[in-house]
Order: structure tokens, then C-alpha cells, then sequence
């Protein structure tokens, strides 16, 4: 389970970079990734409500890597994963105005993560269920 570990650990620290940039600095996040502005126009409510969602989905991520209880685990991949399917298909079918450097990164950026929450999930739920003790006697 130190690979489920790592992999939450990863993604917790880069939602939690996410989630605090944009909760906190929309309009720099905005202006400075170069694939946002191609779905305009800005909004710093929706960049701002995204930040705390995806602050929100690191905390759990976060918890989970640190407790490794595998119902938390599931749990965490799973709302990770309501999260990034939708919003990795939006960005994939909306490449028209990218050039094909960012169009790479951020297909394959996004894909990626995706891909590695679909993983760690399967992991999780192949790992046998920790066994329980008989506290009766």
C-alpha cells in the first residue's frame, strides 16, 4: 500500500497547490496558466468556488494518505475521480484554440492525474479488507 501512499499523497499536494491558488489568487491563475483563458470569459466566483472544491477534495486525499484506512481511501479516489473525469473530457474537447504544446501538456497532464486516481482506486479496493478481531472473547 506505499504506492496507494505516494499517489495520494501526490495528488493531495497538487490540489492543494491548485485549491490555494485559485481560492486565493484567481485573476493570477487566470492570467498566468495559458490553457484557462481558453474557455472564457472570467469569472473570480467560479475560479474562487473552484479553489475551495478542489482545496476540499486535497484534504480528503490528504486524510487519506496519512490514516490509509481503505474505506477512506475509496472514498477520496472516488470524489477525486467525480471531480477530474468531467473536467478532464471538458478540456479534451475544447483543444480547438490550444497550440499543439499546450494542448499536449494539458491533455496529457490531465490524463494522466486521471489515470493515476483510477489506478490507486483499483489498488485500493483489490486490498484485502483489514481483518477483524473478535472482541467478544
Amino acid at each position: 500500500m506505499t504506492a496507494v501512499r505516494v499517489g495520494l499523497a501526490t495528488l493531495a499536494v497538487l490540489e492543494l497547490a491548485l485549491g490555494i491558488w485559485t481560492q486565493w489568487f484567481p485573476a493570477s491563475f487566470y492570467a498566468l496558466v495559458p490553457t484557462v483563458d481558453l474557455t472564457p470569459p472570467y469569472s473570480e466566483h467560479f475560479v474562487r468556488d473552484f479553489g475551495g472544491a478542489t482545496t476540499g477534495i486535497a484534504i480528503v486525499l490528504g486524510a487519506a494518505a496519512v490514516w490509509m484506512d481503505r474505506r477512506l481511501v475509496i472514498v477520496a479516489l472516488i470524489a477525486y475521480l467525480v471531480f477530474a473525469v468531467p473536467h478532464t473530457a471538458f478540456h479534451l474537447q475544447h483543444l480547438e484554440h490550444a497550440t499543439p504544446g499546450q494542448a499536449t501538456t494539458l491533455a496529457g497532464g490531465l490524463i494522466s492525474l486521471t489515470l493515476l486516481a483510477a489506478v490507486l482506486l483499483i489498488l485500493a479496493i483489490r486490498a484485502a479488507p483489514a481483518a477483524h478481531r473478535d472482541v467478544r472473547g
